[in-house]
Parts: structure tokens; sequence; C-alpha cells
């Protein structure tokens, strides 16, 4: 069962805690009496206090990569070369090899969904030729949408060497276009596998560490893009992160919609790859999601909060000055860690404020 802990308290649960279990430590009637009792004196002072509060849940996580996916034949066929787990794959380099030829990763957004050919346009063959270019193969070739000589010629001696057929065209399955370089997840086929269209060959992820958590469906908000982190990583380390989004829990055999209940977040990490170098991808890491912070706010113990009596109703505080005391009125409004944000007229760090007796 994953540890989640609520670091912080939510500020209607302590405005309730508040108005429910309050210190009736003055008249309260907001007109500045002085509490009852004997000299009129609280029975404990607190300091009120400068101070940044910081709203936040913290959940177990896992080191992961970003962006898992499936990638499935185009074409039945027979694995030659399985894909090697844990490899990093770059531009012009095999993922696994079909009936003996390499299925080549290319850079691009745009998946390969048909055969190209000479006479062809389109967003797809503009992306082949700039990788075409970019590997080495761009004399003579002007990169554009149409599938011209040049482009022929350029695959042709593309072809050549990787020792494959010079037709001079791109079939079907022959290249799988991704973002950037990719990391090997896992083998879903192994060598001499029968493999039909549309079925798993590899998954892969970007090369880009992340941390997975689970969180509950009612935290929808700290699930926002860009929601801010701090991870404690299995070493002790802490690093500050930011959500990415969120992903489709796997099940045990790495298949997404594993039945989990909650919502899995995506974490990136400020740094980049450095930032989990080294660490223990198995062992568990501590993510804490900030959703809201206040920084440099007069506060006080929640238990110092008095609800004031009367018509106006409200609260105050008792400050206590000397052997006297007077209650003022304040505003309340963040609560955090046992603390409450103040403020009102006169209000400043370092007065002596009334508390129920520790």
């Amino acid at each position: 069962m994953k540890r989640s802990t609520t670091a912080l308290l939510a500020l209607g649960t302590v405005t309730a805690a508040v108005t429910g279990g309050v210190l009736f430590l003055g008249a309260g009637d907001g007109t500045g009496s002085p509490g009852r009792g004997g000299d009129g004196l609280p029975p404990a002072t607190a300091t009120v206090v400068r101070t940044d509060l910081v709203l936040a849940r913290t959940v177990d996580g896992r080191i992961d990569f970003a962006q898992r996916r499936a990638v499935k034949a185009a074409v039945e066929g027979t694995v030659t070369v399985a894909a090697a787990e844990g490899r990093t794959v770059r531009r012009g380099e095999a993922l696994y090899e079909l009936n003996d030829k390499p299925v080549t990763l290319l850079y691009g957004p745009v998946p390969a969904f048909r055969e190209m050919k000479k006479g062809h346009r389109g967003s797809d063959v503009l992306q082949l030729e700039r990788n075409l270019r970019d590997l080495g193969y761009g004399a003579g070739l002007y990169v554009d949408t149409e599938y011209g000589e040049d482009t022929e010629s350029a695959v042709k001696r593309w072809q050549k060497h990787l020792n494959r057929e010079t037709t001079g065209r791109i079939g079907r399955g022959d290249v799988v276009f991704q973002p950037g370089e990719v990391k090997v997840v896992s083998a879903d086929a192994a060598l001499a596998d029968q493999v039909g269209p549309d079925a798993p060959v590899l998954t892969i992820a970007s090369t880009r560490p992340v941390v997975r958590a689970v969180l509950e469906q009612t935290d929808g908000a700290l699930t926002a893009r860009g929601t801010k982190v701090e991870v404690t990583l299995p070493s002790g380390k802490t690093v500050p992160g930011k959500v990415a989004g969120t992903v489709r829990p796997e099940g045990e055999d790495g298949t997404e919609g594993g039945g989990q209940e909650g919502i899995t977040v995506e974490v990136v990490l400020d740094g980049g790859s450095r930032a989990a170098s080294g660490e223990d991808a198995e062992a568990a890491a501590s993510v804490t999601f900030v959703s809201e912070a206040r920084e440099g706010v007069l506060a006080v113990p929640v238990e110092a909060v008095v609800a004031l009596r009367g018509e106006n109703g409200g609260y105050g505080l008792q400050v206590v000055k000397g052997g006297t005391s007077e209650m003022i009125r304040v505003e309340t409004g963040m609560t955090a860690d046992g603390r409450i944000e103040v403020s009102g007229a006169g209000l400043r760090a370092g007065m002596k404020v009334g508390v129920a007796k520790p």
C-alpha cells in the first residue's frame, strides 16, 4: 500500500477547527475588552511571526522515463533481431530487424503511415528529407514536401549504406518516426517471433527521466501541468521539478490500464537526466506537491485565533502587552503546518498573543 500523507492542513479544515474548538480567551466582542478571569491575561502566549506558508501533499513515487509507448509492426514478418532492452537508439539506428531488414529510427512528429516514393507529396516527405540531410545524404537534395528525383537518389545512397536493396522507395515498416532519441524499455517480441500488423514489437520511452506518483481522485488540482513539486530521491537528495501531465497506469505485465485507483502523474526533474543519475530506479522516491504558497505573511498558531461573539462575528487575537491584554479583530488566510495567516490594523511581527496552556 502506497504511503499518502497530508503534509499540511487544508484551509477549510482548519477553519472548522478554529470555529469548533476555539479559545474564548476574552469577551470576544471585538471591542478591545480584556480576557476574562483573574488578571485578564491568557494562560500562555505565542509570538506573531513573519514566515512563508506552504500547502502541500506528499506521496510515494518511482523513477521512470517519460512518454512510454509501444512500437507496433507495420507489416507481417519474423523478428530476426530483437530490440535490446535498456539501449538508447538515435537517428539512423535500427530499433529491431524484421525479415532480416532493419527498422530504422528517424526523427519527426508525423508517423510513418504509408510507403513513400517518387511523385508523393506531404509533411512525411519533408520529414524524411530532413532526416536524410541530417544523416549526411543531403548532397543535391532540395528539402521540400515533394518526393522528387533528388529524394530518390538520396534514399538510394542511404539504402546502399544500410546494405538494403536500392529501390529509392521507403516501404511501409522500413522506418519509425519519433520526436527524438528513445530508450528501449522492453522487447515485446523475441527473436524468431512471428508478428502481424499492429502487433507490439517493443516499448520505448523518452530518455528524459521522470518520477511517477499516484494521487487521490480528490487531488485533481495538483495534477495541473506546471504544478511545482519537490522530489526526495532514493539517495536522499532533494531536487525541484514540475508536473508534466497525467498518464495511464500500467498493469503488472507493463500494459496500460492496470486497474489502479487514483491519478498517475508524471513529474519532470529540474536538471534533466543529471538529476537522477546513479539513482536506484527500484526504490521509492518521495514527491511533495505544492498547491499553494504564501510568502512573507504574518502567522500565529491556529489555537491563538478567537471566534468573536456578537453580531459582527469574525475572528480576533488577544494581544498581550506587559501586564495587560486587548482583543483585536483580524482577518484569517491560508493555514499550513499548524499556523494560520493573519492580518489586521496594528498587527506586526514580534507581538505576543494568547494561546491555551500547553
